[in-house]
């Protein structure tokens, strides 16, 4: 069952990468890690520092994707950023934590892929 899960994020990291790229964002670094956790996705989008969070379900069963971002992991997001622009210098001055929400569905399809763009505030 994990190793499913494993497999499911994987594929919607990789799926929010593309749709990033597409969308205009460069991507800085994937899988930042850090003592409070991981940031799935840093990226530029114009002048700002985009912290994007990937969110990835194969069923609605249980709610949409961004559903699933509780108020603890939201606290834990502004964390892993501000530690992230305290470890990095030469950034921009305006950053925000953005959602990609992934739905895939049979044979590995996306029936969903959604930008929320400050999804998470402080």
């Amino acid at each position: 069952m994990a190793e499913n899960r494993k497999r499911t994020g994987d594929l919607g990291e990789k799926l929010a990468r593309q749709y990033l790229l597409k969308n205009g964002y460069e991507i800085l670094e994937q899988n930042y890690r850090c003592s409070i956790g991981e940031i799935d996705i840093v990226a530029r989008d114009s002048d700002s520092l985009a912290f994007v969070e990937v969110r990835t379900k194969r069923s609605s069963q249980f709610g949409t994707p961004e559903e699933s971002i509780t108020t603890t992991k939201k606290t834990k997001l502004i964390e892993l950023a501000q530690s992230y622009l305290q470890e990095h210098a030469d950034i921009p001055d305006h950053w925000r934590i953005d959602v990609v929400a992934v739905e895939i569905g049979k044979g590995n399809r996306v029936s969903r892929i959604e930008l929320i763009k400050n999804a998470v505030g402080e």
